[in-house]
């Protein structure tokens, strides 16, 4: 699927292409970023700014519009209601200990650490399933966001210096 997106996106304009991509779970902006950088040649600046605009998008719809859809297929499926209800457990399991000992700094950290399984997709699951207010979510994962464009930029410019050393 991200290889399709990827490829479906490829002849875009760089920054449209980049916002995109920060917008689509698992690859967000930790993906976004040095596809931007490296491969369209966008500056570091750029990269950052519209990856974090993409990656921040998808956190108010889902805000907005889990409850109600979760509702609506819960009604309706057994077996997503058993989705949903492996996909709450999981989120549970791997932010409970944050929220517990951090609060809205935890869900912060826990969106801005560049890993799998964590970001803006994860933290604003994670903040409906904890029932953090929206007004105090969207803050946090915007903050997390930032954080880790900061991370994933300078990591990015770094490996492309890198690069960039070892071919000449």
């Amino acid at each position: 699927m991200s290889a399709a997106i990827i490829q479906l996106v490829s002849n875009w304009p760089p920054e449209l292409a980049t916002l995109v991509l920060a917008m689509v779970p698992i690859i967000e902006l930790r993906g976004a970023i040095p596809m931007a950088i490296v491969v369209w040649q966008l500056s570091a600046l750029s990269a950052f700014t519209w990856a974090v605009v993409g990656n921040i998008i998808p956190v108010f719809f889902i805000l907005w519009w889990l409850e109600p859809v979760a509702q609506w297929l819960e009604k309706k499926s057994s077996a997503a209601r058993r989705a949903l209800e492996w996909l709450f457990n999981r989120t549970r399991r791997k932010f409970n200990h944050n929220y517990e000992t951090y609060g809205l700094i935890g869900l912060v950290i826990f969106v801005a650490i560049p890993l799998p399984g964590t970001g803006a997709w994860t933290g604003a699951l994670a903040a409906w399933l904890f029932n953090i207010p929206f007004k105090k979510a969207v803050p946090a994962i915007v903050a997390g966001v930032i954080g880790a464009g900061i991370i994933v930029t300078l990591i990015s410019m770094g490996a492309l210096a890198g690069w960039e050393w070892l071919i000449k």
